[in-house]
């Protein structure tokens, strides 16, 4: 029993499922005590649960319970709760930099004289490579093999180290390259709806399946139940070291979903619509849990579609309750009869459980969807919510280029009326140039052709997002055979690319036959990973990214993906554009976004026959059936049979730390508690985050006489504070690796290269896109050194004011930090020297990190922004209410002391939202605060 405030709480109760005794605590139970919570919503239960879990003796604050029941009045609180997740989930690109600073924690440990083995994984974790794997080769039968023979020849060392992470700290699992994307790993077998703790056989306690994890889109297994969400790496690794996740108890949006999809409607059409709708609404912070009887007409893997973009819409999740859909995907997935037993049982008692019969939950707001009304649609073209009916995107790429043209114009005039937000908050800092109409005349493939402005030069299947839906996978399946047949065929300066997100997809579409027409269109399978979507879509070819630039011309590319930033996909491509794979496929044979593909001709036959999309559009029976002939719960059983095994170029990757005389071939060889980092390498390098650390707090500080390194616009994502793309051969990073005798065919990426922190505190603020107002003719990374005036990038800027002592902030418009939850947009902020970034607002994940890694995030009130404030970065600024009086939620004031010697003073809001993130501030980070914690 769990004691809260004076009393017990009587919640532990046993269940009996297949004749098997299990213990775990009731929630219907618990409501003796708290009230009735029968019309709370799933999520919140589940995060009820997890208060009241507890192990005997262990005191729950009654506030905290009572806190969670008392939601249901004003559906909102400021409450703060702790969450402890039951797993954390990671892949290679912030995997890496997790486990590098855990290696320098254990190294700290031991210099402040604690037990190295103290940093150590408490929860179980799985670290999935999927992030890696580059489209160099392509369209060709050889294209898988070369890919992965260039990811080892890449990424041996990094590979090297996670070995050695794997073998050194206890409850940490490497998925090995080549097995697929990590949420679609997860969702098809990793995550367990219902989670057993068996450590104890005379006690086994089952309990909601949670996680954490190190890429926004954990949220996809939210489709299973599974109530999980994306954090930074930082966060993540605290929560691997027993940390609980300190927030308020969230406010939950209910979107209800009712009617049915109209024939030829896709589920990535459906997620384009949701992912509109939200964004309108403003669900930033919020979870969002779907309901209704609309459900009922959503498979299992549609509803993943829709969880899986989650951030792209702005939720913390987005969350389908366990109903019978949950079960009938379990088994099919091969799982376990006895556990998904457990599942049912569990969620039922437990009222977990979705059917026509369940008490409709109470919502904050609530937002409603006929499934009826939603169209063919695509996205683009620099962000998920900017959707286009498919009827209309001819005609919407031809009014882009004529509007982004003016305000280019404008732009280059000066003319603040072009810099204007608007309410989708669409930055000029990601204006499209203008472009050219003439074209550009290019040879590819031994012919002649034209390129002009809208080319398709990037169309993939690409992504958890989609690839995960067998219904529009067996979809550009068939649309491929039934265009093969015809005589159609991609256009020859498309990029074409098809990367599963596991090894299953491959299984059915391969015995359907469809990989043999895919195959023929140049889909061939060019990796298991994420590839284009993180922005591994390799090189263009030499003549068509020749043609791009000499032309400034507007080319594109089509996914399915599901981010879409401008620069994120490939540098030579402004318009990206989010689509279900069938249109992926289709588009990638009109070969230009100026086709409309729903009335004019995709090509001929070989009688010279007009060909509509019509035409090769398949119907919701055909994939049906090709889906129940060619798919099986055997193909999911043989293709996780060896998860952990991997391809035998990752079983001959050696483990430089291994101690045990008895090497490879012991189960877990001895190795090393602390990491020998190897002098002279350029991936992994021991960070500076711990040096000269003392076991005492230091007081906080007011931040006085501050310089802006940056004055950014609104919705600044995480790709432009630190890119994932190529490093190029001229940027700070770039001439760092060069002086070290790396080639630039050597470079990699910057994802790749996380666990050094050289390059990627010279990749911060390095996008080519950056558009920094304290320049407002330059783009890319680059800044004013205010003292001297110079011009120089933003890295050699910051180096000289940390030699002059000067403290650096970062002034930006709303939605900063969106996209991805990059943990090294918040660690190269810091070792830049930025002690607070000032926004209008901030997107979740970021906010959240920048506080883990020391840095303060301060909000704009009143209406003020940097642009009424006439704030242009010549300013000198002095921020107090920090060393006296800093408070979750409370005001600090700015100081701006303006270049011609006038004065004012401004209030801001502490984006500290509890009282724990205070604390991680207070120590610096939430690394330093954990190591405190453990040393003492």
């Amino acid at each position: 029993m769990a004691q809260i405030g004076k009393g017990t709480l009587k919640t532990k109760k046993s269940l009996s499922v297949d004749g098997e005794k299990y213990y775990y605590y009731s929630l219907d139970a618990a409501q003796k005590e708290i009230g009735d919570i029968s019309r709370l919503p799933h999520t919140l239960k589940v995060l009820l649960e997890n208060l009241l879990r507890h192990e005997d003796g262990v005191v729950v604050r009654k506030d905290d319970v009572m806190a969670v029941a008392d939601w249901q009045e004003e559906k909102s609180s400021t409450h703060e709760i702790a969450f402890k997740p039951a797993r954390v989930l990671m892949q290679d690109f912030t995997g890496v930099p997790a486990v590098v600073d855990l290696a320098a924690m254990r190294e700290a440990m031991a210099d402040l004289g604690g037990n190295p083995q103290r940093i150590n994984p408490l929860v179980p974790v799985d670290l999935v490579i999927d992030h890696s794997v580059v489209v160099d080769e392509y369209g060709s039968s050889r294209a898988f093999q070369a890919n992965v023979a260039r990811e080892f020849e890449r990424n041996g060392e990094r590979y090297a180290f996670l070995k050695w992470g794997q073998r050194s700290f206890d409850n940490f699992r490497v998925v090995p390259p080549g097995t697929g994307i990590c949420h679609q790993v997860n969702l098809e077998h990793l995550a367990q709806c219902v989670w057993l703790d068996d450590s104890d056989p005379k006690k086994r306690f089952i309990y909601p399946d949670t996680l954490v994890g190190t890429d926004s889109h954990t949220t996809m297994v939210n489709a299973l139940g599974v109530l999980g969400w994306g954090v930074g790496g930082i966060e993540a690794e605290a929560a691997m070291l027993g940390q609980s996740i300190s927030m308020r108890i969230p406010e939950v949006v209910g979107f209800k979903i009712a009617g049915k999809m109209k024939e030829g409607v896709t589920a990535t059409d459906l997620v384009l619509r949701v992912t509109q709708m939200l964004r309108e609404m403003g669900v930033v912070g919020k979870l969002v849990e779907f309901y209704g009887q609309g459900l009922d007409h959503l498979s299992l893997a549609e509803r993943a579609t829709i969880s899986n973009m989650a951030p792209e819409y702005g939720a913390t999740c987005g969350y389908f309750p366990i109903d019978e859909e949950t079960i009938s995907y379990l088994r099919f997935t091969g799982r376990d009869e006895h556990r998904v037993n457990i599942v049912m049982e569990y969620a039922k008692v437990q009222g977990l459980w979705r059917d026509a019969d369940s008490p409709e939950p109470e919502f904050t707001k609530v937002i409603l969807l006929d499934l009826s009304t939603v169209e063919p649609s695509i996205s683009g073209p620099q962000r998920p919510q900017e959707r286009i009916a498919l009827k209309n995107a001819a005609k919407a790429f031809e009014e882009l280029e004529l509007c982004h043209c003016e305000e280019s114009q404008q732009a280059r005039r000066g003319n603040p009326e072009s810099q204007e937000k608007d309410s989708t908050l669409k930055d000029t800092s990601g204006l499209l140039r203008c472009a050219r109409n003439d074209g550009a005349d290019i040879s590819v493939q031994g012919a002649d052709y034209t390129l002009d402005n809208g080319a398709v030069v990037v169309a993939a299947i690409t992504s958890c997002t989609n690839t995960s839906n067998p219904s529009v996978m067996v979809a550009a399946g068939l649309l491929a055979r039934k265009a093969r047949a015809l005589g159609l065929s991609v256009k020859p300066w498309v990029k074409t690319s098809l990367a599963p997100g596991s090894k299953v997809v491959s299984k059915y579409l391969t015995k359907a036959g469809l990989q043999e027409d895919l195959d023929a269109l140049g889909f061939n399978v060019v990796g298991y990973g994420c590839t284009t979507c993180i922005g591994n879509s390799g090189p263009l070819h030499e003549a068509i990214a020749t043609a791009v630039e000499e032309g400034e011309l507007n080319v594109a590319s089509v996914l399915s993906g599901n981010r879409n930033f401008e620069g994120r996909i490939s540098p030579h491509v402004k318009s990206n554009y989010l689509a279900s794979p069938p249109l992926v496929v289709a588009y990638a044979i009109a070969g230009s976004m100026r086709v409309d593909i729903t009335s004019e001709p995709l090509g001929q036959d070989d009688k010279g026959r007009d060909i509509y999309l019509k035409d090769i559009w398949p119907t919701s029976a055909e994939i049906a059936g090709t889906i129940a002939e060619n798919l099986d719960s055997d193909m999911f059983r043989e293709c996780y049979a060896d998860l952990f095994i991997g391809p035998s170029a990752w079983r001959s990757i050696g483990v430089s730390e291994v101690l045990s005389s008895e090497g490879e071939d012991k189960e877990k060889p001895e190795v090393s508690d602390i990491y020998h980092w190897q002098e002279g390498s350029t991936y992994v390098r021991k960070p500076p985050f711990f040096g000269g650390m003392i076991k005492d707090l230091t007081p906080l500080e007011d931040i006085r006489g501050a310089y802006a390194l940056a004055v950014l616009g609104d919705c600044v994502t995480t790709d432009y504070i630190s890119p994932a793309g190529a490093i190029s051969a001229d940027s700070p990073a770039g001439e760092y690796l060069i002086a070290r005798q790396i080639e630039p065919s050597g470079f990699n990426s910057y994802g790749a290269r996380r666990g050094n922190d050289k390059v990627m505190t010279r990749g911060t603020f390095a996008s080519i896109l950056l558009r920094n107002e304290m320049l407002p003719e330059t783009q890319g990374g680059f800044t004013k050194h205010i003292p001297s005036g110079e011009e120089m990038n933003i890295y050699d800027a910051a180096m000289r004011y940390q030699e002059d002592g000067q403290p650096l902030v970062v002034i930006a418009g709303a939605g900063y930090g969106t996209g991805s939850s990059r943990d090294w947009a918040a660690k190269g902020t810091r070792l830049l020297g930025v002690k607070a970034v000032i926004a209008e607002s901030f997107e979740r994940t970021h906010r959240s990190n920048l506080i883990r890694m020391g840095v303060l995030p301060l909000q704009f009130k009143d209406n003020m922004n940097r642009k009424n404030l006439n704030l242009c970065g010549d300013e000198n600024y002095t921020i107090t209410g920090i060393a006296e009086d800093l408070a979750p939620d409370g005001d600090v004031m700015l100081t701006v002391n303006y270049a011609d010697g006038t004065e004012r003073l401004v209030a801001l809001i502490c984006c500290i939202e509890t009282s724990e993130e205070l604390d991680y501030y207070r120590n610096g980070g939430i690394l330093q605060y954990v190591l405190r914690k453990l040393a003492s």
